[in-house]
């Protein structure tokens, strides 16, 4: 396998990630699906190793670290841990990533402050009628005095009841004027009228709860608001630029959980004998095995690429980003699924992580946007076209499940 050049720093916090990978959240992980709660031992150990809020400047308390640097760290940890993963996702990127960019002094040390202690922040931007069309969303911010005062539902919120920062996406009332979209801070068992629902029961990643967010006349300073420059619509394009390095990381899980799978895989093919030989010798497997490594060091190039690639936000390039998810994630269900295949009945046992990876590999072709409306993105700026615009002048065909 081809080694990207790393820096001696980089090697360092990939050998680090590898050990704690192969070591506690492997052995949590069985448990943490099975019970279907939230790894806080885990949550630990990843503060403790510097892993949660490595993007974060050093001046809020961070590392300052890269993106490509916490893609170094997700993909060890996903071998093992898709949940333990995610969470190193969402403490980098996404939300954490939005604020850092685009908020106050003020918003930044106060997020950085939990992200660095633990905390998972929660994007709200999915509700009940919004998915692929983030701007269909109906959750109003009214202004008022001193603030806003938000109404709605939220829908499939990763995180909910676990996580204290809510980015909330809403939309702007102002008088009898619509604003736009913005995005505003708010904090469970600290902000009034923000109130978890139920939770979601999902096929996979079951660590992790994905639940309703109710908003009832919650109110929200001026300073908590999160606005980026160019008015109400370059303002929501603007956050939503964010979720470029949110899709990098989800790529990074999927391709990580696959190479985890992979491995499985391999190991098996050199100790299991059938027919007197060892199963290393079937072509028709040997042939399965090449097909899961090409496609595995090619979702390895597509992330890595996107993840070093950069706006002048700090972003990573929005088609890059598109096409690494849409690959790494529809290449790690195949990757997962043929491993589980090479261990026949063994591999749909729950005795074994495989049959786990083929379920958690499987949400990441759906969440943070679809294969389908990525491949649109991609096709939109190979053509040099424009999506499909919604009232707010922007392209709602952003995010499905963007949460």
């Amino acid at each position: 396998m081809y080694e990207f050049p790393l820096s001696d720093t980089q090697s360092i916090l990939q050998t680090q990630a590898k050990e704690l990978s192969d070591g506690p959240v492997r052995d949590r992980a069985e448990k943490v699906d099975a019970t279907e709660s939230y790894p806080w031992d885990t949550v630990h150990d990843l503060v403790e190793a510097g892993f949660m809020g490595m993007t974060i400047p050093v001046r809020f308390g961070g590392r300052g670290l890269s993106y490509f640097d916490a893609v170094l760290v997700i993909e060890q940890l996903a071998r093992n841990c898709g949940i333990t993963a995610r969470i190193v996702v969402e403490a980098n990127m996404g939300g954490v990533g939005a604020v850092m960019a685009y908020g106050s002094d003020e918003q930044r040390q106060l997020v950085a402050q939990y992200v660095l202690a633990g905390d998972k922040p929660a994007i709200c931007i999915t509700e009940p009628e919004a998915g692929s069309a983030a701007t269909d969303m109906r959750t109003t911010a009214t202004k008022v005095p001193g603030g806003y005062v938000l109404n709605g539902t939220k829908y499939w919120i990763t995180g909910g009841g676990v996580s204290r920062v809510h980015l909330i996406f809403a939309r702007v009332i102002d008088g009898d004027t619509e604003d736009g979209i913005a995005g505003f801070l708010a904090f469970r068992d600290e902000t009034d009228g923000l109130r978890i629902g139920e939770r979601h029961p999902a096929m996979g990643l079951r660590g992790i709860p994905e639940t309703f967010v109710h908003l009832t006349d919650m109110f929200v300073p001026d300073s908590q608001v999160v606005r980026p420059p160019g008015g109400a619509r370059g303002g929501f394009a603007g956050l939503m630029t964010a979720y470029n390095g949110q899709r990098v990381g989800a790529a990074t899980v999927a391709h990580g959980i696959a190479q985890g799978a992979f491995e499985l895989a391999v190991n098996r093919l050199k100790e299991r004998e059938q027919f007197g030989r060892p199963l290393a010798e079937f072509q028709g497997l040997q042939w399965m095995l090449a097909d899961m490594q090409i496609g595995l060091a090619a979702a390895r190039g597509l992330i890595y690429n996107a993840a070093q690639s950069t706006d002048r936000a700090g972003f990573p390039d929005k088609s890059l980003a598109a096409q690494a998810k849409v690959f790494a994630s529809e290449n790690a269900f195949r990757v997962a699924n043929d491993a589980l295949q090479m261990f026949g009945a063994q591999g749909y046992n729950r005795s074994l992580p495989l049959e786990r990876m083929v379920r958690d590999s499987r949400m990441f072709t759906i969440g943070g946007g679809t294969a389908q409306m990525l491949r649109n993105q991609v096709a939109s700026s190979v053509l040099g076209l424009k999506l499909p615009q919604t009232r707010d002048g922007w392209s709602g065909a952003e995010t499905s499940r963007a949460h």
